[in-house]
């Protein structure tokens, strides 16, 4: 063993063990491992971020940003409500839940597609009298699962991707990945409906909301072409009752009438006037095709104004700064948030209503819903007196938001998520994506490339809003990759993978190639339970290639064997993300995951070895 060997594994053991110490970030273990490898000399300094510039590391940032491009259109909420069944069994709710879960992850970030479904499992699990983590826990795992179909699904397989493409065999293509690890998700989601489900602790969730603000009164108005146009009171009532909301007046044409007969008809330009909590707007906006009211309104001031713009050939230096502050008082920054705001009981605004503080003119802000605990107002929203205790739902600019709230004795409580569903826009993201996939799937362009032009895409059309293209983005995973590639190098250019793969072939496998791919495959499945898995696959792959070097082999099963047990961290909160994020909503002890952990993590191991055997062989 030479002394290059030695200081590499040494680096090496203390990367892992800071992994699993757990006391430092990921990406800044990988970034303690890189800089002690230039310092020692084994990585040259001029290529210390050449990482940065990896394929790999590229396409996983430009795939959380199409994700987030789906995710703003409302277009994973669309085929929510068309997939999941509402009145089915547990047995076809959970398949249907994991099923779409899986579904998504193979074309989007699995952690986006998690978090996105974590609503409707609650939702689900409330409604089958389980417990949250009894849903939770399946749909995290049908997740990680359905991220192994593709080449896109999780970060390893963009990995071991480029790690074949080094070795001088070209990068897997998209669907590759798909002969196993489709197999193995349809076995392991079957599997965890039917009999897994009963091994997960039937713990009391916690933090599932960081607090409950009540139901919120507002106005949306029925369009033109709206599934409501011409539906009876009683049938859009029937329609909402899903989504926990209820109508409590509308207003035709300029009428407000309140307890409306069940039987009178709705038709375009009616408002409704809507009580929901604001988790349940979305679902009750895109039912029925109905639109914020405020946002009509704010639409039609801004066209008006754009109407007048063009019209007034006043110079500016001649306008009033009336005029002037008037036309600079839209968005500041491009970016719409939605804020919740508690009104203090020194506040200004008590007894004034959403008209009289001129809010759109004032802060370019509206105010979507406000909410009142134990007490129902029947005024139109823009007339009712506000009061201290309000909560206030305001929608723009968080700089605006931010102001009003300094001006006016309020205080921020929360920034909530309203995905108002536009069908243009979740036209123009999914075509964007698939178009995306289609490209690299086909070979027409680089995997990053097609993805990097599906990024300008979305940022041309605005399904991804330019501040949010780098907020999209997980930089610790695109820094831990990016820090662990030249590291990987590294052991390869010493020969230190090498000189692990025959430790390993001689020790354990003696020899025998099936049980060294078995071997890999465990290894890395260990590994991933304990550390992250993109640091796990980076680590693998330079030893899997070596193990199948020395066998003689060809490397495409033993590179598959570490992209399936990279995905596969299923007995610790800490191997995935996924894991991590149900841990408090499902009210999990640490140790909690490891009964259907193990149980799924065998079936794995059962199903994927033999696929190997045939799909790539050795």
């Amino acid at each position: 063993m030479t002394f290059e060997q030695l200081l590499i594994l040494a680096i090496l053991f203390i990367t892992v063990a800071l992994f699993l110490w757990g006391r430092f970030r990921h990406d800044v273990v990988a970034l303690m491992a890189l800089l002690a490898c230039v310092v020692v000399g084994l990585v040259n300094p001029e290529n210390a971020f050449s990482g940065f510039g990896h394929p790999a590391v590229i396409t996983v940032a430009c795939v959380l940003i199409l994700s987030r491009g789906l995710q703003n259109a409302g277009a994973v909420d669309a085929l929510t409500r068309i997939a999941l069944p509402s009145n089915a069994g547990r047995m076809l709710s959970m398949l249907a839940l994991m099923g779409l879960g899986a579904l998504l992850s193979g074309f989007m970030n699995n952690v986006g597609a998690m978090a996105l479904l974590m609503p409707v499992a609650i939702h689900v699990a409330k409604r089958l009298e389980l417990t949250a983590g009894q849903i939770l826990m399946p749909l995290a795992f049908g997740t990680i699962l359905g991220g192994m179909t593709t080449l896109v699904g999780t970060p390893p397989n963009i990995i071991v991707s480029g790690f074949r493409a080094e070795a001088g065999l070209g990068s897997f293509s998209m669907f590759d990945f798909t002969p196993i690890g489709l197999a193995v998700a349809v076995i392991g989601i079957l599997f965890i409906a039917l009999i897994g489900w009963r091994l997960v602790p039937a713990r009391k969730q916690s933090g599932l909301e960081g607090f409950e603000s009540g139901a919120y009164i507002t106005e949306v108005r029925v369009e033109k072409g709206s599934k409501a146009d011409g539906m009876r009171l009683s049938e859009i009532e029937k329609e909402l009752i899903e989504v926990d909301a209820q109508i409590i007046g509308i207003v035709q044409k300029e009428v407000k009438i309140i307890a409306a007969h069940s039987s009178r008809r709705i038709y375009e330009n009616d408002i409704l006037m809507l009580e929901a909590e604001a988790e349940s707007l979305t679902d009750a906006l895109s039912i029925l095709g109905l639109k914020l009211e405020e946002s009509i309104e704010q639409a039609a001031s801004e066209q008006a104004q754009e109407t007048h713009t063009s019209s007034n050939t006043i110079p500016e230096s001649e306008q009033s700064a009336e005029q002037q502050a008037e036309q600079d008082k839209p968005n500041r920054t491009g970016e719409v948030s939605l804020i919740e705001l508690a009104v203090l009981p020194s506040s200004m605004l008590a007894g004034r209503s959403a008209s009289d503080i001129s809010l759109r003119t004032r802060y370019g802000i509206n105010l979507l819903a406000l909410s009142r605990e134990g007490a129902r107002s029947m005024k139109r929203l823009r007339s009712i007196g506000i009061q201290s205790g309000d909560l206030l739902l305001m929608q723009g600019d968080p700089e605006s938001i931010a102001e009003f709230a300094a001006d006016n004795g309020c205080v921020p409580l929360a920034e909530r998520e309203l995905r108002i569903p536009d069908k243009v826009k979740i036209w123009q993201a999914s075509l964007i994506m698939l178009f995306a996939i289609a490209g690299a799937a086909f070979g027409i362009l680089p995997a990053a490339v097609s993805f990097a032009i599906g990024v300008l895409a979305s940022m041309v059309v605005k399904t991804v809003p330019l501040r949010q293209v780098y907020e999209a983005i997980d930089w610790p995973v695109i820094v831990l990759l990016a820090a662990l590639i030249p590291v990987a190098g590294a052991m390869e250019a010493t020969g230190t993978a090498d000189l692990i793969a025959c430790f390993l072939l001689e020790s354990v496998a003696q020899g025998n190639a099936v049980i060294g791919l078995a071997l890999i495959l465990i290894v890395t499945m260990f590994l991933s339970d304990l550390m992250n898995n993109a640091a796990t696959a980076a680590v693998m792959c330079p030893i899997a290639i070596g193990v199948a070097t020395t066998l003689g082999v060809s490397p495409d099963s033993f590179l598959m064997a570490v992209a399936i047990g990279a995905s596969c961290a299923f007995l610790t909160p800490i191997g995935h993300q996924n894991n991590t994020l149900i841990l408090g909503p499902g009210g999990f002890r640490f140790g909690d995951y490891w009964q259907l952990g193990i149980a799924l993590e065998i079936i794995v191991v059962a199903i994927s070895l033999p696929m190997l055997l045939i799909f790539w062989p050795l």
